[in-house]
């Protein structure tokens, strides 16, 4: 059945509504339905499986596939039932960026995994303006056999696919039209069955968070549903995290997480740090960061405020926070502050000394407790660390990472950076987890629930 204007505009204001009193993500998990509980869905049955597309790609080619290869299970489990599975997402924020390439190459990682299945492209799928599935696109998903597999072009392609990232309760009725185009167009010319194998796509996309609505069934992917209930479950029970990188807007993640009330001790190096470590000493010195012409690792005046909150809110709670004592130069000097005409590299010696003795105090505590639980999580990279003179900070990190799973710790390490450092300079052996998806995963420490988690969970409640 089709849904109506109305029901669009309510499900779109309740995704973006605040979530003070919204259910806790182990609750929402308990709620939403595993891949096997379409186990009856019978052959030649549509499937929307909206995917982790998000590859590398260079010279047309696919370079860095692993969040593709997380798709493969719930692909076979789709295959061997005859579904014609309808793979969706995106690549990137460049809207202009094609999926072509990922197309041909998951028909290659489908061979490798042996199922047969030959993958098609559709390069046009719906009116931007209006939102509705193209007819073309449609006859041709229609004209499959059973068991066929077929990518659709980024999602991000189409702007009305972001519109709910910034939008606010206001201007939903103004995107009425389109948006209820979109939901019933991919539920009438489509299918009527959702899967979300889409681990790492964390904001507020509509084929994410608008698709569930309309949609009979739905489901959660072999790999999420893996990676959420046995992996991030325990990554939430955090009581030391390590926030280091270039992204000042992490400080956001880190507020949240703090207002959890989990964590005890915070290590935080990078802009992060920058940040905090101006709010406890206005007499620091930010150096290049200070000027809004370095927009990379420019650390505006708010931020500074929005940290001084969080280091007032979390001493209170008894978070200790752990802050850079000396940095690295571009000249490679070290400095305990940093001169107006420069920027900071990586962290310096007396640092790490610190950051090693925390560590060690983190894990005296842990034994002391007698068994009982004890995680650590960890984000990001401490300098520009892809340059081995900037690398010795990250470098070292990761002998503390190893120290503490030796130790008996639950490590887990977040995506992007972290998991490449650790990838570079250690092993994975070293930690309990390693993710494939940064941004998620600090969403899921925090108090918010993931966008695409708190839609499943509404459409499973009714």
């Amino acid at each position: 059945m089709a849904v109506s204007r109305d029901l669009v505009v309510d499900w779109c204001q309740r995704l973006l509504a605040p979530e003070t009193d919204f259910p806790q993500f182990e609750q929402c998990l308990e709620a939403i339905p595993a891949l096997e509980s379409l186990g009856d869905v019978p052959a030649g049955t549509r499937v929307l499986v909206r995917g982790d597309t998000d590859a590398t790609v260079e010279n047309g080619r696919v370079t860095e596939d692993v969040r593709l290869r997380s798709m493969l299970d719930t692909l076979r489990f789709g295959s061997e039932r005859g579904w014609v599975q309808i793979v969706y997402g995106h690549i990137g924020r460049d809207p202009k960026l094609s999926l072509a390439p990922v197309a041909e190459h998951l028909q290659t990682l489908l061979e490798e995994a042996g199922v047969k299945r030959e993958v098609t492209f559709i390069d046009d799928w719906m009116s931007d303006e209006h939102g509705e599935v193209l007819d073309a696109a449609a006859e041709r998903v229609a004209a499959l056999d059973d068991g066929a597999i077929v990518v659709l072009e980024n999602t991000r392609k189409y702007g009305l696919e972001r519109v709910l990232w910034k939008a606010k309760p206001a201007d939903l009725a103004g995107y009425a039209e389109p948006l209820t185009n979109y939901a019933n167009g991919l539920r009438e010319k489509f299918g009527a069955v959702h899967v979300n194998e889409g681990f790492s796509a964390s904001n507020r996309d509509l084929s994410s968070t608008l698709v569930p609505l309309a949609m009979d069934r739905m489901a959660l992917g072999t790999y999420i549903d893996g990676e959420l209930r046995k992996h991030v479950t325990r990554a939430r029970l955090a009581e030391l995290v390590v926030f280091s990188g270039i992204k000042i807007e992490k400080l956001d993640d880190l507020e949240e997480i703090i207002g959890r009330g989990r964590v005890k001790t915070v290590i935080a190096a990078g802009s992060l740090a920058m940040a905090l470590k101006k709010a406890d000493d206005p007499g620091f010195s930010l150096g290049l960061a200070a000027d809004p012409a370095n927009k990379k690792i420019h650390v505006p005046h708010e931020r500074v405020e929005q940290a001084r909150r969080m280091l007032k809110v979390g001493r209170e709670r008894g978070v200790d926070f752990v802050l850079p004592v000396d940095f690295v130069l571009g000249d490679e000097s070290i400095v305990e502050s940093i001169p107006k005409d420069q920027a900071q590299f990586d962290v310096g010696p007396k640092t790490i000394e610190l950051q090693a003795g925390k560590v060690e105090e983190f894990i005296a505590a842990a034994r002391n407790r007698r068994g009982e639980l004890a995680v650590a999580f960890h984000n990001g990279v401490f300098g520009k660390f892809e340059e081995d003179r900037f690398s010795t900070g990250t470098r070292r990190f990761m002998e503390q990472l190893k120290r503490m799973h030796e130790a008996g710790v639950e490590v887990y390490v977040g995506g992007g950076e972290g998991g490449a450092a650790l990838a570079k300079y250690g092993d994975e052996s070293w930690v309990t987890h390693s993710f494939t998806a940064g941004g998620t995963i600090l969403k899921a420490l925090g108090q918010r629930p993931i966008p695409y988690l708190k839609a499943l969970y509404l459409k499973a409640q009714g």
